[in-house]
């Protein structure tokens, strides 16, 4: 065990708060993934706990791989990954498949794996982390607007436009994420009241496009609107099926739950898995088990902050705050869905959802939080002087 401990660096209270919750996940999904097994015939409940614990095994080998890089390497690479992940995001769009008459082009297949990938989610990842890297180069610069639109913002939306026809509600948290980083990055406010009303006509004039074009884009728009008049006019439009399903699981729970395993309502809640594996955790542990998973993603937040007040550079800090805050933020909508406190998303629970790619990713964006932790004598000439060729020079 001490040689373990040896090699892990950086917070060891987030080490133990991702365990905790990677453990905690798998009774509920080995409980829910009988919907996929009984109801729609996929494998068994063994094999997709089993499947679950793989990707968390290989999410935690990220996490250890990541850790171990020092922290001003992601400055460059977010530069480097940006043309990587616009092809990623076109590829993407081209080869996506229709579901239920919807477009959900949001998936590539990873070959010889047999798993899928939803880039938008790697998308959002380095897009923080190159805004991070702008505001820590600029930071003690004169923003002029027109030159931040080129450098910051174009990259920004050309990879939101991208993610948008057929994840809206991904495209909406990575903007607000980047948005709320700018803000903290000392971009000028008054830029940043222009951003989004740039931002809002830009949605409404994606909209008006697909309402003149619909065959272009099944049922996107429709679907959205159907979810927030469902969402706020639940009794004359009728209730989202899933949220009617979600709220009988948590109103059924009780204080103590019904017992692992026992919960009734996976076998009709579409996504108890993944998207509404909270309603299933409410329904099977109760109150207690509701509030200690509230409890544990708020000290995981708690311990962000902590390691983004001991960064040592103005760019570690940023980093640490735009990787960071999205996995609660997550968080927190996922469970708000299932509570029907918002609008149906399709965001996962971190950690404990079933999905490689939201494990993956969040193993990633934590290992960037541990290896900024687990740096001691970083300065700030180090980050504003990186760039891009300097990773090629290192490598060659």
């Amino acid at each position: 065990m001490k040689t373990i401990f040896k090699h892990i660096k950086g917070d060891k209270a987030i080490w133990a708060i991702v365990s905790v919750l990677a453990i905690l996940s798998f009774m509920p999904v080995y409980s829910a993934s009988t919907n996929l097994v009984y109801v729609v015939g996929n494998g068994s409940t063994t094999g997709h706990l089993i499947k679950h614990i793989a990707l968390l095994i290989m999410g935690f080998g990220i996490l250890y791989g990541v850790h171990r890089i020092p922290y001003r390497y992601f400055s460059g690479g977010s530069v480097l990954m940006l043309p990587i992940v616009i092809l990623l995001l076109v590829f993407t769009i081209l080869q996506g498949t229709t579901i239920g008459g919807a477009n959900a082009s949001r998936w590539i297949r990873i070959p010889f794996v047999g798993v899928g990938f939803q880039t938008s989610t790697l998308a959002g990842l380095v897009l923080l982390v190159y805004v991070a890297r702008y505001l820590a180069k600029n930071k003690e610069r004169e923003i002029v607007f027109k030159e931040s639109l080129f450098q910051l913002w174009l990259p920004v939306g050309a990879i939101l436009i991208l993610i948008l026809p057929a994840n809206f509600s991904t495209t909406a948290i990575i903007f607000s994420m980047i948005v709320m980083l700018s803000f903290i990055g000392g971009y000028p406010l008054k830029y940043i009241a222009n951003i989004l009303g740039i931002g809002i006509l830009a949605l409404g004039f994606f909209i008006l496009v697909v309402k003149a074009f619909p065959d272009a884009m099944p049922n996107r728009v429709s679907t959205w609107q159907s979810r927030v008049e469902g969402f706020f006019n639940s009794e004359e439009v009728g209730e989202n099926y899933q949220v009617e399903k979600a709220k009988i699981a948590i109103a059924t729970g009780g204080i103590t739950g019904k017992g692992p395993g026992k919960s009734i309502q996976k076998n009709f809640l579409p996504q108890s898995s993944s998207d509404f594996i909270y309603a299933i955790i409410v329904e099977e542990y109760g109150l207690v088990g509701a509030f200690l998973v509230i409890f544990i993603y708020f000290l995981l937040l708690f311990r962000i902050l902590i390691a983004a007040k001991k960064a040592t550079t103005i760019f570690a800090t940023l980093l640490v705050i735009g990787v960071g805050l999205p996995i609660i933020f997550q968080a927190i909508i996922n469970m708000a869905v299932a509570v029907n406190l918002f609008p149906v998303t399709g965001q996962t629970l971190p950690l404990i959802s079933s999905g490689g790619t939201s494990i993956w990713m969040t193993c990633f964006a934590l290992g960037m939080i541990l290896s900024v932790s687990a740096s001691k004598n970083e300065t700030e000439e180090s980050i504003l002087d990186d760039n891009p060729l300097d990773i090629l020079h290192e490598t060659i």
